[in-house]
């Protein structure tokens, strides 16, 4: 099925959503407060977890997503400075195959052979990003990368640095000066000057910095710009940002040049090789060479150097697709494996966490991990009382790794999955072909709370608006909230006492929640939280039963007969209405004066496109592929995210790729968007 346009499962949506909330609270506990929770690497293995969902199903990317962002919001001890060009992240590559990966994608989106494509090639430092802001030459203002969007002003701390210029030179450089030009790198403390900034607090009594990344990151954002200049940090550039009245070479190596000319610091380092293998030799010469560079490095960034070809590639959420790092392999350390807890996810996710003895891997002290799910502590037989493998990938991600069976004490006990959820009771269900199990108690559990109420009250569910993620917080923080139904419950005075809640506000939520009770029933089954059971199963569902009693008393085989209900997403509808809690809240909703008209149930075998297999490629001008697509269901059409003899038609806009090419070898008829109105006529 087509990424863009395919429907989204509810538990991947409420997946996505509980790691979005978890990744940006530890991004302000690291990155603001400087005071992490979990160690570095569990944060990047939620990072990835949620990269990867948000790719495979692009519709996931919200706006406010982590992947859209890069840190956290500014300390307010700092003045706030607003990036006028992003300050984007980078994706990450932890094999040769990833890296290869990437090459392959570049090569066929530039429509080149991958040994035609020059890269440039430089270590990945480990330090802190920084934007430099020179006008007419001379640094202005100096600023974190923040959220990537908003940093933070630390202009008198830069200022301090050595490395830094204050007036950029121009008597040797070729190229004038553009007015304003924004300077882009990487703040960091040499390794040198690391042990003598530690041996320093150690003789004070102070405890000494874990890594020279959180001494640079500390140092550069003390408030008293006098601490910062003791402390011995360097800055090397390795790119661009905002520039305006001047021009810049058309290559990203010449930009590099172009910036040392004019006084700026650039990486010795950085060489410019053609096509992925040298991307790849330069990785391992680098490697080889890393413990002896008089700074830390983390992995290397490859970069397509021609500028031209880097606006043709773009950018994909919160990353260039012209750039990629490859990070360097795990550190590694020995502990024990405690016990092994369970965690209730605010989507209904059970986790196995483990708990360790403390074990410092790479500067960072880990004493739990994520276990995943049942079948990954399966795989690896772990047992509580077993001596593990604690790793670090990419020198981030913190993970157990394997057993040291010869260490297994003869008391060594086996991982059992509990049957209920240790919160609510409800039922903890596995569906067939999924590692996650999840607590059945979607609307009821305290546990999915605010995520139940949130995915309830969104756009395209109840569309109430003005009952967003801080008023939901609030709602069920102060106990007034603690279901879905009982938003129907509120008054203008409760929700007007809330912080920063004006009365015409909370007389707008009343009509807004009011307003909401009329609705259709898709729209209200697809507020019910149902796992697997995204807005084309909820239509689906709505239209074969018409109404909402058939579907809770429906069987297993009787829900298989819905189009595009396979056994798991009856299973999860089965299982979800045979759950006394839930059926509560429903009836409460109900109650409440929740209503729909009644649906008019069509056999889908009359529909004018019943049968018809279609594949949507290319951008379409008249509406997006997600709509093209809910219009060609509503018609009774299969539309699917692969060509084959069994396509009736490949719809094709504007770019159309691989799938435009693979139909015309397969003789499979292509339409244009022109021939897919007519099919919707």
């Amino acid at each position: 099925m087509n990424k863009t346009a395919m429907a989204i499962p509810t538990d991947i949506s409420a997946r996505a959503q509980e790691l979005r909330k978890q990744i940006n609270d530890h991004n302000y506990r690291y990155y603001v407060l400087d005071d992490p929770e979990i160690p570095d690497a569990e944060y990047d293995r939620l990072f990835r977890e949620l990269q990867a969902l948000e790719e495979q199903y692009p519709a996931l990317v919200k706006p406010d997503s982590p992947t859209q962002r890069v840190g956290a919001e500014p300390l307010k001890a700092f003045g706030e400075v607003k990036h006028v060009v992003p300050m984007l992240s980078l994706g990450n590559a932890f094999s040769d195959e990833e890296v290869r990966d990437f090459g392959r994608r570049v090569a066929e989106k530039l429509g080149l052979a991958e040994d035609e494509i020059d890269f440039t090639a430089e270590p990945k430092l480990d330090g802190l990003a920084i934007s430099l802001l020179y006008e007419d030459g001379v640094l202005v203002r100096a600023a974190t990368r923040g959220d990537g969007v908003t940093g933070e002003d630390v202009t008198q701390n830069v200022r301090t640095i050595p490395s830094v210029p204050l007036r950029l030179l121009r008597a040797v450089a070729q190229r004038p000066l553009p007015r304003v030009l924004e300077v882009r790198g990487e703040v960091y403390m040499p390794k040198a000057g690391f042990e003598a900034l530690n041996e320093r607090q150690r003789a004070a009594g102070e405890k000494p910095f874990a890594n020279p990344r959180n001494a640079a990151a500390g140092s550069l954002r003390q408030l008293d710009p006098k601490v910062t200049a003791s402390r011995p940090l360097a800055m090397f550039c390795y790119g661009v940002g905002q520039v305006e009245d001047g021009q810049l070479p058309d290559r990203h190596s010449a930009i590099l040049a172009q910036l040392k000319d004019w006084g700026l610091r650039v990486c010795p380092e950085i060489h410019t090789v053609r096509g992925i293998d040298a991307c790849l030799d330069y990785y391992r010469d680098i490697g080889e060479r890393r413990a002896g560079l008089p700074y830390e490095i983390d992995g290397v960034v490859y970069k397509v150097d021609r500028i031209d070809q880097q606006e043709t590639l773009g950018f994909v959420s919160r990353a260039p697709r012209w750039a990629i790092a490859h990070k360097f392999p795990a550190q590694e350390a020995l502990t024990r494996l405690l016990a092994i807890d369970i965690q209730v996810g605010r989507t209904g996710a059970i986790t196995p966490v483990a708990r360790l003895e403390p074990v410092e891997v790479g500067g960072v002290t880990v004493t739990n991990a994520t276990l995943h799910n049942q079948d990954e502590i399966a795989r690896r037989d772990l047992r509580v009382g077993d001596t593990v493998v604690v790793y670090r990938a990419g020198d981030v991600i913190p993970k157990v790794g394997s057993v040291v069976l010869s260490h297994r004490p003869p008391d060594a006990k086996p991982f059992v999955m509990p049957t209920h959820c240790p919160v609510c009771g409800s039922d903890i269900v596995r569906l067939e072909g999924q590692a996650i199990a999840r607590c059945s108690g979607g609307l009821f559990c305290p546990a999915q709370r605010k995520e139940a109420i949130k995915h309830f009250a969104s756009r395209r569910a109840m569309d109430i608006e003005g009952l967003g993620e801080k008023l939901v917080e609030q709602l069920v923080d102060r106990e007034l909230v603690h279901d879905p139904a009982d938003l129907y419950a509120l008054t203008v005075e409760q929700v007007a006492s809330l912080e920063r809640i004006a009365q015409k506000s909370a007389e707008n939520l009343i009509a807004a929640l009011e307003k909401s009770k009329a609705t259709s029933l898709g729209r209200f089954l697809f507020a019910l939280g149902i796992r697997e059971v995204g807005e084309t199963t909820a239509q689906s569902l709505a239209q074969y039963f018409g109404d909402l009693q058939p579907i809770e008393e429906a069987d297993l085989e009787t829900l298989q007969s819905v189009p595009d209900v396979g056994p798991i997403v009856a299973n999860s509808i089965y299982t979800f209405f045979r759950q006394a809690h839930n059926l509560d809240v429903i009836d409460k909703l109900i109650a409440a004066g929740i209503h729909w008209p009644k649906v008019e149930v069509k056999a889908p075998e009359v529909l004018p496109l019943a049968g018809k297999v279609i594949v949507l490629t290319g951008t379409l001008e008249s509406m997006s592929r997600p709509e093209a697509k809910k219009h060609l269901q509503a018609l009774g059409a299969k539309v699917t995210g692969s060509v084959s003899k069994k396509t009736d038609w490949v719809i094709a806009g504007e770019a159309a790729g691989s799938k435009l090419k693979k139909a015309q070898e397969l003789g499979v008829e292509v339409l244009d968007e022109a021939g897919l109105l007519n099919l919707l006529q």
